[in-house]
């Protein structure tokens, strides 16, 4: 019986949908980023809906996704999500790999009020589909996510504003992105401070975060990743390098 369940346990692992996200702090992406993100389609001419609802000009960070994949042999497919429920349902249901471009995160999520295109969302990447997005498009992974609202001044939770997010990311983590770039350690404290139990993820400019199954991490890029975790009665600090890899 024992070696019975052993086998289902492995069986049940082998058929879980691996997810993976690419995580992007602002800035240049990585090159090593957008390779993960399509190498991780597991197709040669990948379909990418790129959602361009933070930004003013979604246009703009289209083409800079050209750019990215200009030299490749096989390039991939990019399209701009539209609005509206029914189209963007169909664009989701043909995408290999979605792609939040920079902005403002709140706008993301005030088109998510719709609870029908945020399940969608949430159902496509737990059946699989690479997820991946830079600075908004980083800050929105997070259940618990940073508006961007807050004083840097100070360690003050009641001064840093939280709403919803997309949740991608294991519930009790809440990133940041631009992080050391912008000094942004006082927002994350005072986030973590109001919301005992929980990790943070700081990830600075031109960086990124690779992580799959929401457990395997790593670092590409130009500068650091920081990780803050419990360690009552405080906190923990640890700095990852370009090249390093963690299990969070």
């Amino acid at each position: 019986m024992k070696k019975l369940l052993v086998l289902f346990a492995l069986l049940h692992g082998l058929c879980q949908a691996q997810s993976n996200l690419v995580l992007v702090g602002g800035g240049q992406h990585p090159p090593e980023a957008m390779k993960a993100l399509y190498d991780w389609t597991g197709k040669p001419e990948p379909h990418i809906l790129v959602i361009g609802w933070a930004s003013s000009v979604p246009d703009e960070n289209l083409r800079i996704l050209v750019d990215d994949y200009a030299q490749y042999a096989h390039r991939p497919q990019l399209e701009l999500a539209a609005r509206d429920q029914a189209t963007v349902l169909a664009q989701l249901e043909r995408a290999d790999g979605v792609w939040f471009t920079g902005g403002d995160q709140t706008k993301v999520m005030q088109v998510l009020q719709d609870r029908t295109l945020l399940q969608a969302l949430r159902d496509k990447f737990q059946n699989g589909t690479v997820f991946g997005g830079t600075s908004a498009g980083c800050a929105i992974m997070s259940r618990k996510m940073l508006t961007g609202n807050a004083d840097l001044t100070v360690i003050d939770p009641a001064k840093v504003e939280i709403a919803e997010g997309l949740g991608l990311l294991p519930e009790n983590i809440i990133v940041d992105q631009h992080f050391l770039r912008r000094q942004r350690e006082n927002r994350l404290l005072g986030a973590l401070l109001g919301n005992p139990g929980h990790s943070g993820i700081g990830v600075d400019e031109d960086t990124a975060l690779l992580l799959s199954n929401g457990i395997q991490a790593r670092v590409v890029g130009r500068a650091q990743l920081m990780l803050l975790t419990p360690d009552p009665p405080g906190l923990r600090l640890r700095l990852y390098q370009p090249g390093d890899r963690f299990q969070l």
